[in-house]
């Protein structure tokens, strides 16, 4: 259904109101149904008593009386008689099952040679024949004595109705979707990374007990998050400490293996930034407006006093709502990850482009294959053929891709003309930002 409304309030709204509308059709029709055979058996009757009564005065009055009694028919009963003539234009009634029934009764009790018109001529009402000896008659009735007129003041009472009931039909609806609602917008916050206040434990027995389902789990996430963070500061200090001596021990010792075993330990220290790195929530640092050029561009020139060849093609940028901490460790993976695989042709660029902020980091190393791009972005993952003999824990690239997804972009491995890697960051501009990713 293309145009079917997306929300479970609307969707439930329309399907009630749809069923209301349906309901109350069908008793109307029903209520047509029941009352159309005894309405036409009523109307019928009276018909009949009319005709006779008629006959029955014309037999019976005296021939020079009979001019004053047609008269006083007509004007108290608007009741008129007519001889029938063999030229007479009558016009049918419309085709009904009413206008069936009433015929069918009529010519029961008065004959089945009697006739019926809607009008002859240019006169118009109801008229019914009738015989007196040889000669025919028509008796012409006033339309509004056989036609009921439509009842617009029932009508109009069915649609209150129907309009209160809608009414009650949406408060209902609503009262139920609220719930849902607040359990939706918890969902995101948890999504979020953040701990949202308890749900009201109320309402029916199986929106209360989801929201207390809800708030259990909630309170379990919270729980585990804080423990997440408790190891994390036990592992920090109880392994980077004995790090420390040891790397105090080698570089006071003579062996000639010592460079050797201080850049083992640098690389194990670094190993377990980048694990500490990838555990750490980064939604826990506000969004401030930041300018990424400044940021790219402080990286760049810090790599180049430290001797690297690291070229800047950086353009100025709007000021964006970043995460400081979290932009810079973007920044120096990609870079350090093009330094180790890309050889010393680095080129850092940023720039607008579209609705976007676009952040690259291109290379001139081996490149990875298209089909593992995706994969190369997931945690402990590294490309064996292309890029292996290097260190690492393969957590570099998956720590990028959640940090440019927290900031509701997104992140690419493609391949550059004339060989080697981009590793593109976008981010959307202020106004068209997406839902941060968790």
């Amino acid at each position: 259904m293309r145009f079917a409304p997306r929300t479970l309030l609307w969707r439930s709204f329309l399907l009630i109101s749809l069923l209301m509308v349906i309901s109350v059709a069908a008793w109307f029709q029903i209520l047509r149904s029941y009352e159309r055979e005894p309405r036409a058996r009523q109307l019928a009757q009276m018909v009949v008593s009319v005709v006779n009564l008629t006959r029955t005065a014309l037999v019976t009055a005296q021939a020079d009386k009979r001019r004053e009694l047609l008269a006083e028919l007509s004007e108290r009963e608007g009741i008129r008689v007519y001889p029938a003539e063999p030229g007479d234009k009558l016009a049918p009634f419309p085709e009904s099952r009413f206008v069936h029934l009433l015929h069918a009764e009529v010519r029961r009790q008065l004959g089945a040679d009697t006739r019926f018109a809607a009008g002859i001529g240019e006169q118009r009402g109801f008229f019914i024949s009738f015989h007196i000896d040889d000669d025919e008659y028509w008796v012409m009735l006033p339309r509004e004595r056989v036609e009921r007129p439509f009842p617009w003041q029932w009508l109009g009472w069915t649609a209150l109705a129907l309009l209160l009931s809608l009414i009650g039909a949406w408060l209902i609806v609503s009262r139920i979707n609220r719930p849902l609602k607040a359990l939706a917008a918890a969902a995101a916050d948890i999504g979020r990374g953040k701990t949202p206040a308890p749900l009201p434990e109320s309402g029916p027995v199986e929106i209360e007990t989801l929201a207390r389902s809800f708030n259990q789990m909630s309170q379990d996430l919270a729980r585990l998050d804080a423990d997440r963070a408790l190891i994390l500061a036990g592992v920090s200090h109880d392994l980077r400490t004995p790090l420390s001596r040891l790397r105090l021990s080698t570089e006071m010792s003579t062996s000639e293996d010592k460079a050797g075993m201080i850049a083992d330990i640098a690389e194990m220290d670094s190993i377990i930034g980048q694990f500490l790195d990838f555990a750490r929530t980064q939604s826990e640092e506000p969004l401030e407006p930041y300018d990424l050029a400044a940021l790219a561009r402080e990286a760049v020139e810090h790599l180049q006093r430290l001797g690297h060849a690291v070229e800047a093609r950086i353009e100025p940028v709007a000021l964006q709502p970043l995460r400081r901490l979290g932009i810079k460790r973007l920044i120096s993976n990609l870079i350090a990850n093009a330094l180790a695989h890309g050889g010393k042709d680095v080129c850092v660029a940023v720039r607008s482009e579209s609705e976007k902020l676009i952040l690259e980091v291109l290379d001139r190393g081996p490149g990875i294959p298209e089909h593992e791009a995706e994969r190369l972005k997931q945690p402990f993952t590294r490309l064996e053929q292309a890029r292996s003999g290097k260190g690492g824990s393969g957590l570099g690239l998956a720590i990028v891709d959640r940090i440019a997804r927290q900031h509701g972009g997104s992140f690419e491995l493609l391949q550059r003309e004339g060989g080697g890697l981009i590793a593109r960051v976008s981010l959307p501009l202020p106004g068209n930002a997406a839902a941060p990713d968790s």
